[in-house]
């Protein structure tokens, strides 16, 4: 069984569900509305009341996930913690009530992750299509053809801010709707030539707020549930009729969810001029279906990380016989020390591949290019700890260790990086070493033994070792080099 946690920035939701033939059946749901993005001061930190709230939320789902058998937990965050200054501070207390990790995606991971949900729940070979959602704190645009991913953008603009925005103080007036709209099409405009109707056959909306929309729209008797300009310019006229949030009843809808509700069609009916949609059709698929299809695709060896290196690597020029050759290296290296975990194992292997990429920009600085690059890029499949630690493994890979000397505490990490450097080293003598020839180990000292006649048929490995050992002398390791028959 899987589960897919998506912690939003107007409610907390859980999918658990079971993969059957070409579908994954949901089994059980939960929802929360923790508000998170209303609990952001205006120095950008979520208050203490506001993070209490997720805890106790999180503390409950863990409780529902011990009622399955669940194989693979993923708990997604997505834009208020995204953005939230003291994030850092939220994150170790809500990983230790939900008792898994926390992956905060990139807006375009969201993206990703929405189209791969509505693209196997709608099941149609081959069809252009255009998904959209509009979340509490941003808004995910989403152009492919069947299960392949052409274009992503994340916008930042959602339900929580531009009701707050807008309608301060509840009042629903033709002069604010006008400006919210405005607003929204502002948002969208520059992007809006890529997502016309004649690169796509039929659009989507995933989020819970078009459902919403679609629902008010028919059980109010307002329209037959289709999203159009026409049925949304209705409800927009009934909202404002009402004249307030508070007196404002829409039918299907409760009444705390009644300000996310009217923020959304502000933003939809913005995106929908831009974009000359004509008709979107609500469908119940999203970000919590991706997520477990990506975890059923990483459990079948299809994982969209791989193909993401291959394509960086690509892009970048990098000479792939020489990544590979020090990704191997790397990964032999790395086992020999025997790391406590498997934590670091694929996310090295991956770094190895991608050393070289800052090479595109120089070929001095090119570990603080390919750092910088790697950490910054939008990688398909990675969270942003996942890339961050890449990122300080290819800064790693030469020079002084001082850079990275905060992480080298966590051993692991350590031995990741003491095998990335040896392989690029032997990778640059030349050497064409056979593993049994080196014997390693790194507890407090690195002790390294190697045959004699070994070193003096690699001559300037001698060299290369000598400067290594200075490097992690400076940060205080002995580093022993022994020689045997």
């Amino acid at each position: 069984m899987l589960a897919a946690v998506d912690l939003g920035s107007n409610s907390f939701r859980m999918h658990i569900g079971r993969h059957e033939g070409d579908v994954i059946k949901v089994v059980k749901s939960a929802r929360e509305p923790i508000r998170l993005a209303a609990g952001l001061d205006a120095d950008g930190n979520l208050t203490p009341e506001s993070m209490q709230r997720a805890i106790d939320c999180l503390s409950r789902f863990k409780e529902v996930l011990k009622a399955y058998p669940v194989d693979s937990v993923r708990v997604v965050a997505t834009n208020t913690i995204r953005i939230a200054n003291n994030a850092a501070e939220l994150l170790p207390r809500a990983e230790a009530a939900i008792g898994c990790p926390i992956d905060v995606i990139s807006g375009e991971e969201e993206g990703r992750l929405i189209y791969m949900g509505v693209a196997n729940a709608v099941s149609v070979p081959g069809e252009r299509r255009l998904v959209m959602d509009i979340g509490g704190g941003s808004t995910e645009v989403i152009l492919g053809r069947g299960h392949e991913i052409i274009k992503v953008e994340s916008f930042s603009v959602g339900t929580v801010g531009h009701s707050a925005t807008f309608f301060p103080d509840g009042r629903l007036t033709e002069a604010a709707f006008e400006a919210a709209i405005l607003s929204a099409r502002s948002v969208f405009e520059d992007d809006a030539p890529f997502y016309q109707p004649q690169h796509w056959r039929k659009a989507y909306g995933s989020s819970g707020t078009m459902r919403a929309i679609s629902d008010a729209i028919a059980k109010g008797g307002l329209g037959d549930g289709k999203l159009t300009l026409q049925s949304l310019t209705t409800l927009k006229q009934y909202c404002i009729q009402s004249g307030h949030l508070q007196t404002l009843e829409l039918s299907g809808i409760k009444p705390e969810r009644v300000a996310m509700v009217v923020g959304g069609l502000a933003i939809l009916i913005g995106l929908m001029t831009e974009f000359k949609i004509e008709v979107l059709y609500p469908v119940e698929a999203g970000l919590r279906m991706g997520v477990m299809w990506d975890l059923h695709l990483r459990a079948t060896k299809r994982d969209r990380r791989e193909v993401s290196v291959q394509k960086m690597a690509q892009l970048f020029h990098v000479d792939v016989s020489r990544a590979h050759r020090v990704a191997e290296m790397t990964k032999s290296i790395y086992q020999q020390l025997k790391p406590a975990s498997d934590n670091y194992n694929r996310l090295l292997v991956w770094s190895a591949r991608l050393h070289e990429v800052g090479m595109v920009v120089s070929h001095t600085g090119f570990h603080k290019h390919g750092a910088y690059m790697i950490e910054n890029a939008d990688m398909a499949g990675f969270t942003t700890l996942e890339q961050r630690i890449m990122s300080k493994l290819i800064l790693s890979q030469k020079g002084n260790l001082r850079k990275v000397s905060e992480g080298l505490a966590d051993a692991d990490f350590a031995k990741a990086v003491l095998a990335l450097r040896l392989a690029i080293m032997l990778m640059h003598s030349r050497a064409e070493i056979e593993y049994e020839d080196i014997r390693l180990k790194m507890k407090k000292a690195i002790e390294l033994e190697m045959r004699r006649d070994w070193v003096s048929v690699h001559p300037t490995v001698a060299y290369w070792l000598q400067k290594e050992i200075e490097c992690w002398r400076e940060i205080g390791v002995d580093f022993l080099v022994r020689t045997n028959v």
